[in-house]
């Protein structure tokens, strides 16, 4: 009797590091790379291992979101893995969190601390000439 393994459930992945400054110039050739892991790994989803992205700016959010749309070209997408706190809230600021998915359960510890946020609060004036609301 002979058995045939069968390759583990779920999607077939591929990890791509990205990290250290990213320059816009830069962005073509990480999506030549997506690109071409996918078509030669045969995967279904790249996971992208953003731990050591220096600078989570709008150049970081952009190539990221470009690396998704490359692999959605191919009916492929992307995840994150190990994306530092302040790019988690650059992707929710710009409303890209459900566009780029992070792993679940999988998380880097800063190397920081925490900064330290000071409530804001509003004042308000009235102005006796406005008409009451």
């Amino acid at each position: 009797m002979t058995h045939a393994l069968r390759p583990p459930a779920g999607p077939r992945t591929v990890v791509l590091v990205v990290g250290g400054p990213i320059a816009r110039t830069s962005v073509p050739g990480l999506c030549e790379r997506v690109r071409a892991l996918l078509a030669t790994r045969g995967a279904d989803v790249v996971t992208c291992d953003v731990a050591a992205v220096e600078h989570a700016d709008a150049t970081a959010i952009d190539a990221l979101a470009r690396l998704q749309l490359t692999a959605r070209r191919l009916g492929r997408s992307i995840r994150l893995r190990n994306a530092p706190d302040d790019l988690r809230e650059l992707l929710a600021l710009t409303g890209l969190s459900d566009e780029l998915p992070l792993c679940a359960g999988v998380r880097v510890q800063p190397h920081r601390k925490a900064k330290q946020r000071e409530q804001l609060g509003i004042d308000e004036e009235i102005d006796p000439a406005d008409p009451p609301a």
